[in-house]
């Protein structure tokens, strides 16, 4: 039996209350960091993971600790670092798993993990009459042969469906794929030397049937603009395909009917991060919802991107009609070459919170548009902070890291009926500060999944600690809330 709804006939939408956590600890293994992408397929939920992203971190990225909220060793390889995916049945709440990362010889003559993770998972049904396909796309390791497409017909077995990289681009990772007008759409976002987002290849492919492994280009390069470093995130609304890019100057947002010749024609509707500039670096995520395309945005890193020397910032929400014209939502509200823009909702960026980094994943369900973030005050207590600027500084030199993790850590979450008007589900990441970020939100017949990102497992360093120590609330969580009573 459903929740009673109100007077208007609506659904009053999730609360904190409402979702009973149904695996926790990185499925008994506190490594597996994030529930990185998620699907409901064939009556069950899939789950797939990314693994010890701190000591990849640490490894790859110049990113500033005082101490490592987790143990490093000095290879992050010498961790077990071979990506899984789990499925769950609903009628048993039970789970198990059904795919490891194989291992494979790298190009430096060791052994590796094929996968480190897997950032995207989609159902697709090639044509009207034959069964839908689970496909996920895959993080290749830098010394690996690149980055795959899996498919699987059963949930069970997961094959590869294409040459690595796509057809040998020097690239590490895809994370988006599409299906739109029975075809499906990706593109890569990542490459070697600790580029995770930055793939150096900004072009989209197409494919009429993904499971052959037979993909094509159908956009120029960057779309002409060399700014555009990446295209970082696509969805299909009205009779366009939607793409939005990463880019120093700020986000651009790019569609087409995908129609005619190859490659096809394309329109900017939105350029220079909606014109706030370089902190407005990329499109995190996009979803279509009564009537408009949302947007998402965020500076990579967590919100600060120590590469480029851009942020810290919180990120902006915008939403764009399907004549093209555009409304910020969540944002500073300002003058633009197009006019003034006013941020509709009322909220600053980041929904009031400077640490929330990105608008990381968007889900509908039963008229709700549910928004997860990425919050990352989880590492105050472990970051080198002598060089953020002075004002940040004196901020948070206020507020110790040890009240921060009691009440302000974790990601939050927010839903709207309207697009205007939001409130919070959580903002202490349902009740576990380690959640630093929702990565994946599904609307399934039983209700809606959402996936974590916690990197603080297996063991942690507790703030002021001398020794590294297990930590229960380290690792992935997985939540369900059912409109059932």
């Amino acid at each position: 039996m459903r929740r009673p709804s109100n007077k208007l006939g609506i659904y009053p939408g999730f609360s904190q209350r409402d979702f009973r956590l149904i695996a926790h600890g990185g499925f008994g293994d506190g490594l597996n960091a994030y529930a990185h992408s998620m699907a409901y397929y064939k009556d069950h939920l899939y789950v797939a993971t990314t693994r010890g992203n701190f000591p990849f971190m640490k490894a790859r990225l110049p990113i500033g600790m005082d101490v490592w909220p987790v143990e490093c060793p000095e290879s992050p390889f010498d961790l077990d670092m071979h990506a899984e995916i789990w499925r769950y049945t609903p009628a048993e709440n039970s789970w198990e798993k059904v795919f490891k990362a194989p291992t494979i010889i790298g190009s430096h003559g060791k052994p590796i993990p094929r996968e480190l993770g897997f950032r995207g998972m989609v159902v697709y049904q090639p044509t009207p009459t034959s069964e839908p396909e689970l496909f996920v796309s895959t993080w290749s390791p830098a010394r690996g042969p690149g980055p795959n497409i899996l498919r699987s017909t059963d949930g069970r077995n997961f094959e590869p469906t294409c040459e690595p990289g796509l057809g040998g681009l020097p690239v590490t990772t895809i994370r988006t794929m599409v299906p739109f007008k029975g075809r499906m759409f990706t593109t890569p976002a990542g490459s070697r030397g600790g580029n995770p987002n930055v793939s150096a290849h900004s072009v989209v492919y197409e494919s009429s049937d993904p499971g052959s492994g037979e993909w094509e280009p159908v956009s120029d390069f960057g779309f002409g603009d060399a700014g555009n470093k990446t295209i970082f995130e696509m969805a299909g609304f009205g009779d366009h395909l939607y793409v939005g890019t990463f880019n120093l100057e700020g986000f651009q947002i790019w569609r087409s009917t995908v129609e005619g010749p190859k490659p096809y024609v394309w329109e900017k509707v939105v350029e220079k991060g909606a014109y706030r500039g370089p902190l407005n670096q990329c499109v995190l995520s996009l979803y279509p919802f009564k009537g408009h395309l949302y947007v998402g945005g965020g500076i990579q890193g967590g919100g600060v991107d120590t590469q480029n020397r851009i942020g810290p910032a919180p990120p902006e929400m915008i939403r764009i009609a399907p004549d093209g014209h555009w409304d910020l939502l969540v944002g500073e509200s300002r003058d633009t070459p197009i006019g003034r823009k006013e941020a509709l909702s009322g909220w600053l960026p980041g929904f009031d919170n400077f640490f929330n980094g990105y608008f990381w994943r968007m889900c509908a369900h039963e008229g709700w548009l549910y928004m997860g973030t990425f919050e990352w005050s989880s590492v105050l207590g472990y970051a080198n902070r002598r060089r953020w600027p002075p004002a940040f500084t004196n901020i948070v030199n206020k507020l110790t890291p040890e009240f921060l993790l009691e009440h302000s850590c974790g990601f939050d979450l927010y839903r709207s009926y309207d697009g205007v008007n939001w409130v919070p589900v959580t903002t202490n990441g349902m009740g576990n500060p380690y959640n630093m970020g929702l990565r994946t939100l599904v609307s399934t017949p039983h209700g809606m999944f959402i996936g974590t990102a916690n990197p603080f497992g297996p063991k942690i360093m507790p703030l002021g600690g001398d020794r590294y120590v297990p930590n229960p609330r380290g690792g992935c969580e997985v939540f369900l809330a059912s409109s059932d009573a």
